[in-house]
């Protein structure tokens, strides 16, 4: 019947009811960003994160200074989007719990660089992995086989979007 009604109608058209318009880009931009808020939130709390003491923004910049090695402030505003006032906020912190330290750059000693002490390393490693665990876990419990492929689809869409550069809508 669906392959006739296809050649009288022509393919996907529905007879009886209006097919499903499409759902608007910004309610789906709304959803993700729920899901993204309420996904984040729970690695924090699976990883351990919050016995930290630390923010998330203070560890997003502990975690550059453990991936880049020593490493100028400056830079590390620009690899965060972040302003050198705030990057100096959150290094204050991490000097103060040891997890850092500058030292002047042999190359030009008015610039300062920043490393990250060895304990910094291991506390990354700690929080990547207990995300990593929580995610594998609820992936094998939550997500059947057959979806697989498309939560595989979905992570290259996030990646794609993650990575996007958009322009400004001109009117």
């Amino acid at each position: 019947m669906a392959k006739l009604l296809d050649e009288i109608y022509g393919e996907g058209v529905t007879v009886g009811s209006a097919p499903t318009p499409p759902t608007p880009p910004s309610d789906t931009a709304q959803r993700l960003n729920q899901a993204m808020k309420r996904l984040r939130a729970r690695l924090r709390a699976e990883s351990g994160q919050h016995a930290t003491g630390l923010t998330a923004t203070q560890l997003a910049v502990l975690a550059e200074v453990v991936r880049e090695g020593p490493v100028t402030a400056a830079r590390l505003a620009a690899l965060e989007h972040v302003t050198p006032q705030a990057i100096a906020q959150s290094l204050a912190v991490l000097k103060a719990a040891g997890l850092v330290h500058g030292a002047p750059d042999p190359r030009d000693g008015r610039r300062k660089l920043i490393s990250a002490d060895p304990s910094a390393g291991a506390l990354i490693e700690r929080l990547l992995t207990g995300r990593a665990t929580f995610l594998a876990r609820a992936i094998t419990q939550v997500v059947r086989p057959e979806e697989r492929d498309d939560l595989e689809k979905a992570v290259e869409l996030l990646e794609r979007l993650a990575g996007a550069e958009i322009h400004p809508h001109i009117p």
